[in-house]
């Protein structure tokens, strides 16, 4: 193959006659192939495991096996030294302890995500957050489960008392709150010595919104237009 050739200066262009994503283009599609049966194989407490028949685009027909998950918020919440608070906690299918940053499910219908996001960094490490952006948005494992996840930024800590009526049971009884600086987690992170996703995500983008003082994050209120896809496709609970 030769050297790939740039054409177009100043317009969108082609590398070896393939389209250069530039600006708004650069971005996922909600898109759904028609599905024509689907199956339910197991029902759990958090997901449904499911097969679905699909359409395909040149008239063929394929099965998909893939978890319908409710979605899940995480927090990388530092404090004004750029540490940021962890739970450590035991993850049975991977067999791992695990440390991550302060998390949970989007299990209750309609619950807002910014909402959801105040409460488990209260009932997990103790903190509320005066400032909250969001870092990024991500979908866990694609190729197998609906999870869509939001990574919040929280900053200016202070101590909060838990929820009333929280008790952390299963492997929450077992979590420990730890913290580490940024720069630690960042070179941790890609000495692959942590492997909790929500926490590599989050870790990578906050050491590059970290550049421009976090200028260019988004309100922590801001639209979730990929959860909302999930929603028109039924995918979440309620």
């Amino acid at each position: 193959m030769s050297d790939p050739q740039i054409e177009g200066a100043g317009a969108p262009g082609t590398v070896d006659g393939h389209p250069v994503l530039r600006g708004s283009d650069l971005a996922d599609v909600p898109l759904a192939w028609p599905v024509t049966s689907t199956r339910v194989l197991a029902e759990g407490h958090v997901a449904t495991f499911a097969e679905d028949e699909v359409r395909t685009p040149d008239g063929g027909t394929m099965h998909r096996e893939y978890l319908r998950h409710p979605g899940a918020v995480g927090i990388i919440a530092l404090d004004d030294a750029a540490r940021a608070v962890l739970v450590r906690q035991y993850r049975h299918p991977v067999r791992h302890r695990l440390t991550e940053p302060p998390a949970g499910l989007l299990d209750h219908a309609g619950e807002d995500p910014l909402v959801a996001a105040q409460r488990e960094l209260a009932e997990e490490v103790g903190l509320a957050a005066g400032r909250w952006d969001v870092l990024v948005d991500l979908f866990s494992t694609p190729g197998i489960i609906s999870e869509g996840i939001r990574v919040f930024l929280a900053r200016d800590l202070s101590p909060a008392a838990r929820p009333d009526g929280f008790t952390a049971e299963g492997e929450e009884a077992d979590m420990d709150t730890v913290w580490a600086s940024l720069d630690d987690l960042l070179a941790a992170v890609l000495d692959g010595r942590l492997h909790n996703p929500t926490l590599v995500t989050g870790v990578l983008a906050a050491g590059v919104a970290r550049r421009d003082g976090y200028a260019s994050l988004r309100p922590g209120d801001a639209p979730w237009p990929a959860r909302a896809s999930l929603a028109e496709a039924g995918l979440l609970p309620g």
